[in-house]
């Protein structure tokens, strides 16, 4: 297996792409912290799909936007599991991922902002922040972030969410540069528009058209292609990529 003896944490892995990622995590020999702030049912239902599929896991409640909270989740993972080998950021502040009901760029308030920052790049951070000493002694470490092509390519201008996103490439890249010395890799993963997830659901039928004819594979993402791109950079098979921005959205965006 690919990440046999690899503890992982997966924060926002309630549901959806997080707890599609760490379902393939746990598949590839991981055993996996699910996190999550406000949906416990779901976060126990993924963690006893995992179990039912003969891995290992546990769920821990945490608001990543608090410096304490994220720590504790981490120490949990090291305390029972003795390591933390993986993080994936997955949890971002509550968003309402409807093109007809955004706020546009006049309507948008730098609260809008701060709230998706808060989210996304300082939920990141406090989780990095508590478990980069610990993978600095084990001299090894993966790093996930978990982006959007939107950054690249608004077809829906998200702006607080987008702007929000593309902060945590910033820091992704940042951190790559930094950590590189201790044997720690820092990628982020930028999924297109993924069905069956909260942020698809309200998306127009004409737009989900429109996407599909531009992507070159002719489809959606699914939660899955996601999580196998995380298990990839997860695992050694990776080893030597870091800074990068994968983009997993059927080649909608290039380059």
């Amino acid at each position: 297996m690919l990440l046999q003896g690899k503890t992982a944490l997966v924060t926002g892995a309630s549901r959806g792409i997080g707890a599609e990622i760490a379902a393939a995590l746990a598949s590839h020999g991981a055993v996996v912290i699910v996190g999550y702030y406000s949906r416990q049912d779901a976060a126990e239902r993924t963690v006893e799909r995992i179990r039912a599929s003969g891995g290992r896991a546990r769920a821990h409640r945490a608001d990543v936007r608090s410096a304490s909270e994220a720590a504790a989740m981490v120490e949990d993972a090291v305390e029972h599991y003795g390591s933390i080998d993986i993080v994936v950021n997955n949890a971002l502040s509550p968003y309402s991922f409807s093109p007809s009901a955004r706020r546009t760029a006049w309507e948008q308030e730098w609260d809008d902002y701060r709230e998706q920052l808060e989210g996304s790049v300082h939920g990141a951070y406090n989780v990095c922040k508590a478990a980069m000493p610990h993978m600095q002694k084990q001299s090894s470490g993966r790093i996930i972030n978990i982006v959007t092509n939107l950054i690249d390519f608004p077809v829906v201008p998200y702006h607080d969410y987008t702007t929000a996103k593309s902060a945590l490439l910033g820091y992704t890249r940042n951190l790559a540069a930094e950590l590189g010395r201790f044997g720690i890799t820092v990628n982020a993963l930028a999924p297109g528009l993924t069905q069956g997830t909260d942020s698809s659901r309200d998306t127009k039928e004409d737009v989900r058209r429109d996407i599909i004819r531009l992507t070159p594979l002719q489809r959606l993402a699914v939660p899955q292609d996601i999580a196998g791109a995380a298990v990839l950079l997860a695992s050694d098979l990776a080893g030597f990529i870091t800074g990068q921005c994968l983009r997993v959205d059927g080649g909608l965006v290039m380059g």
